[in-house]
C-alpha cells in the first residue's frame, strides 16, 4: 500500500507492474466564472482584445493548464469566461486539433447545470474556449470556508453534479476530472448565507482532461487530480462513465466529511490508495452522516467498477430518492441520539448493521430489485406481527392475535409491496418512432411525455425519437414522466454566400455555422475591391456537413493590365501593342475575307483586366478565297457581266455597255482574289 498527503501530480511518476503511468496539472483552479481573484498587472492580456470581439477585464483563476478571465463579448456585450489553454516548448503540435474537436463535442452538451461554451479559437497560438460566466464560487472555496456541509447540502449539490454528468453521459463524454475546483456553485440569495440547498451549480471542463492526455508526449500518461481519481484510471488509463461515478463519490465524501479519503507523503502513492483500498464510510469521520448515504458513497466509490452505479442518471436516481427521505427526516437524524427506553417489537434498523451491511449497494428499483424490497417488507411485518403476538400472548390466548397478526402482515406486506413495486410500471420503447407514435404508446401505458431539445443525429431520420430516458424497460413510476429526444436528422448547413464581404466578416458568417476558414491565395477581380472575398470553395449554397473547411479567396483587386481591341489590325501592328502590355501572344489562323493577317477575333474581350505575362490568342484571317479569271472575249457585254459577278468578281464596263467584249483585264486563266475587279471593254 501506498501512503502519504494528498495531492496534485505535476510530473509523470513511474506507474507499478509496467501499467500506466500518471501526471495532473499543479493545483489551481481552472474553472470558469469565479469570482476575480490573483490579478498581475503584469498579465499581457489585460485589456486585449482577442480575434477583435472579447475585450479581456481582469484575471480569474490560472492552473496549470489553463489561465482564465473574464472577458467583454464587444458583439453581444455580455460578460463571458475567456480559458486561454497554456503553451509551452513541450507542447504537442497537434494539441490545438484535438482540441478544437473536444470543444466542438463540449458545445453541443446543453444542460442548464454544465457551464455553456459559446465559442473557440485561437490567441496567438493558443488555442482558447469562450464559455458562460457563472456569478459564483468553486465548491473548493466553499469548502475552504466551511470545511464540510450537512447530508442535505451534500446531496443538492451532488444531484446537480449528476445531473451535468447524465447529460454527458447520454452524449458519449465522460469529464475525467470531476474535482471541486471544476464545480461552480452560485448561491441563492434568499436562502441565508451558507445554505447550499437552493444553489445552482454548474460543471465545467468536460473534455479538458481527455484533450490534454491526447497531447502528452508520453501516451501512458494520465491528466488527473489524484484525490478523486478511479483506480482503473491509475491502474490501465481506461474510462468511461463509471469512472466520472467514483470522483463523484469521493467529491462527496469530501463534503460530508471535510477531508478527501486518502493521503500519501507522494502523489503516486495516493494514486495507488485508489486501487489498492476500499474508501471509507464518511461515518467514520463524520458521525452525523446516515447510513443510506454512506452506502450511496460506498457503492459510488467501489474499486470494482461493475459494481458502481453504471451511469450518472443511475446514480442521479438514488441520490434524488435519499434527498427526499432525508428531507423529511426519515434519514437526518444525528446517530446515537437517545429517546425514551420502551418495550416494543423488534423491527430492523435503516442504519446498516455491519460494516459489511454499510457497503452494500443500496438497490434500485428493477425487477430484481423490487421484489427483494417486496420481500424484505413481508419479513418485516412479519417480525412486527410476532413482537406484538409475543407482547400480549399470555393475557388473551393465541387465536384473536394471531387473526389480528395476520391482518396486520397482510396490511403491511401489501403496502411495502406498493411502495417498492406496485407503484413502479416498465417504461415502454420509444426509440425510433414518431412523435404522435410515441404519444399515443405512452397514453397507452398512462405516462407522461416530455420533450426535451432535439438534436442532430447522421443515422436517425428528422422527427423520429432519438433517446429517451428511463431507457425501454426500466421501472417508472405509474402516470410517471417520460423524457424524449427527438432527431434533428443529419446536421447539415448551406454555406452562406459571403461574396463581397471582408475576409473577417465572411469568418464569422462561416463560423457561426462551425464551417472552419481557410484563406487560398488571393487573386485579381475585375469589379471587387481588395480584400473582399471573391470566390468560396465549396460555393455558396452547396450542402456541407459541420466541420467542412471552406476555402475562401480574397480579392487583389482589379489586375493591372487591361487588354485593347486588336480586332481590324494587321498582325504586326497587334504583336507589337500587346509586347509593350507584357502580354503573351499565341496565334491561330482561321478562314476569312480580310487581308491575310489580319485579326478577326481575340480570346480577351477589350476591356479586360489581366496580370501582366497573360495568355492571349489572336484569331488571324487566312485571306479570302482565289479565283481563276474566266474567258469573257467575244461575249455580249450584258452577258459578260453576269459571269463575272456569278464567280465573286465585280465588272467594269468601259465603252459601250451593249456591246460585245473586245477586252478584257485581267486576262483569261489570271488567279486573283475574291471580289477583285475584271475590267471589259465593249465595242
Amino acid at each position: 500500500m501506498h501512503t502519504g498527503r494528498c495531492g496534485i501530480l505535476g510530473n509523470a511518476l513511474p506507474g507499478r507492474g509496467g501499467r500506466t503511468r500518471v501526471r495532473a496539472p499543479p493545483p489551481g483552479p481552472a474553472e470558469s466564472g469565479t469570482s476575480p481573484m490573483d490579478t498581475q498587472l503584469a498579465d499581457p492580456m489585460l485589456g486585449a482584445l482577442v480575434d477583435g470581439r472579447y475585450r479581456v477585464r481582469g484575471r480569474v483563476a490560472r492552473g496549470g493548464v489553463a489561465t482564465v478571465y473574464t472577458a467583454t463579448d464587444e458583439r453581444l456585450e455580455r460578460v463571458v469566461a475567456l480559458k486561454i489553454i497554456q503553451s509551452g516548448p513541450d507542447v504537442d503540435p497537434d494539441f490545438p486539433g484535438r482540441f478544437t474537436h473536444e470543444a466542438k463535442a463540449i458545445a453541443r452538451l446543453t444542460h442548464p447545470n454544465v457551464v455553456a461554451v459559446y465559442d473557440q479559437g485561437e490567441c496567438e497560438g493558443r488555442p482558447y474556449l469562450v464559455m458562460e460566466y457563472v456569478r459564483g464560487r468553486t465548491l473548493r472555496e466553499i469548502l475552504a470556508q466551511r470545511r464540510r456541509l450537512d447530508p442535505a447540502e451534500a446531496l443538492a449539490v451532488a444531484e446537480q453534479v449528476l445531473a451535468a454528468l447524465a447529460a454527458a453521459h447520454r452524449a458519449g463524454l465522460v469529464h475525467r476530472d470531476v474535482k471541486p475546483e471544476n464545480v461552480l456553485v452560485a448561491e441563492a440569495p434568499q436562502q441565508g448565507p451558507g445554505r447550499l440547498v437552493d444553489a445552482v451549480v454548474k460543471v465545467a471542463d468536460f473534455g479538458l482532461a481527455s484533450a490534454v492526455e491526447a497531447s502528452a508526449d508520453d501516451p501512458g500518461q494520465l491528466m488527473a487530480t489524484v484525490a478523486y481519481v478511479a483506480p482503473e484510471l491509475v491502474a490501465d488509463g481506461a474510462a468511461d462513465p463509471r469512472a466520472d461515478i467514483y470522483s463523484v463519490g469521493v467529491v462527496l465524501f469530501e463534503m460530508l466529511t471535510g477531508r478527501v479519503p486518502y493521503s500519501g507523503a507522494r502523489p503516486v502513492d495516493v494514486a495507488w490508495q485508489h486501487v489498492d483500498c476500499d474508501v471509507p464510510p464518511p461515518s467514520r469521520y463524520a458521525p452525523t452522516v446516515p447510513g443510506e448515504v454512506d452506502a450511496l458513497v460506498l457503492r459510488a466509490t467501489r474499486r470494482d467498477r461493475s459494481r458502481r452505479f453504471s451511469d450518472a442518471a443511475a446514480m442521479l436516481a438514488e441520490t434524488a430518492a435519499l434527498r427526499d427521505e432525508i428531507g423529511t427526516g426519515a434519514a437526518a437524524a444525528p446517530r446515537g441520539a437517545d429517546g425514551p427506553t420502551m418495550r416494543v417489537p423488534t423491527l430492523p434498523s435503516r442504519r446498516p448493521r455491519s460494516r459489511r451491511e454499510a457497503a452494500a449497494p443500496p438497490r434500485r428499483p428493477g425487477a430484481a430489485g423490487l421484489l427483494d424490497r417486496a420481500r424484505d417488507g413481508a419479513v418485516t411485518a412479519a417480525r412486527a406481527t410476532a413482537g406484538a403476538v409475543r407482547l400480549v400472548h399470555g393475557r388473551h390466548g393465541p387465536l384473536p392475535l394471531v387473526a389480528a397478526g395476520v391482518v396486520l402482515a397482510l396490511l403491511a406486506g401489501l403496502g411495502v409491496w406498493w411502495v417498492a413495486a406496485g407503484r413502479y410500471t416498465q417504461a415502454p420503447s420509444l426509440v425510433n418512432l414518431t412523435k404522435v407514435e410515441a404519444q399515443d404508446r405512452a397514453a397507452d401505458a398512462g405516462l407522461v411525455l416530455n420533450f426535451s431539445d432535439a438534436r442532430h443525429d447522421e443515422l436517425v431520420r428528422p422527427e423520429l425519437v432519438l433517446a429517451q430516458d428511463p431507457a425501454p424497460e426500466a421501472p417508472i413510476i405509474r402516470g410517471g414522466t417520460v423524457t424524449l429526444v427527438l432527431s434533428l436528422g443529419p446536421e447539415r448547413y448551406q454555406v452562406p454566400n459571403v461574396i463581397g464581404m471582408t475576409f473577417d466578416m465572411a469568418g464569422v458568417e462561416l463560423g457561426a455555422l462551425r464551417l472552419p476558414v481557410k484563406r487560398g491565395p488571393d487573386r485579381y477581380h475585375e469589379t471587387l475591391p481588395p480584400g473582399m472575398v471573391s470566390a468560396l470553395d465549396p460555393a455558396a449554397g452547396a450542402t456541407v456537413k459541420p466541420g467542412t473547411a471552406v476555402t475562401v479567396t480574397v480579392s487583389r483587386g482589379r489586375p493591372p493590365v487591361t487588354v485593347p481591341d486588336l480586332v481590324g489590325k494587321a498582325v504586326a501592328e497587334a504583336r507589337r501593342l500587346l509586347a509593350q502590355l507584357g502580354l503573351v501572344v499565341t496565334e491561330q489562323t482561321v478562314p476569312g475575307d480580310a487581308p491575310t493577317g489580319q485579326v478577326l477575333g481575340q480570346s480577351l474581350d477589350a476591356g479586360t483586366g489581366v496580370e501582366k505575362g497573360a495568355k492571349i490568342t489572336l484569331r488571324l484571317s487566312d485571306g479570302p478565297p482565289v479565283l481563276k479569271v474566266p474567258r469573257v472575249l467575244d461575249l455580249p457585254c450584258q452577258q459578260a457581266r453576269q459571269a463575272l459577278t456569278g464567280m465573286g468578281l465585280e465588272a467594269r464596263v468601259t465603252y459601250n455597255p451593249n456591246g460585245v467584249v473586245r477586252l478584257q483585264d485581267p486576262t483569261e486563266g489570271t488567279e486573283v482574289p475574291a471580289r477583285s475587279v475584271v475590267t471589259i471593254g465593249c465595242l
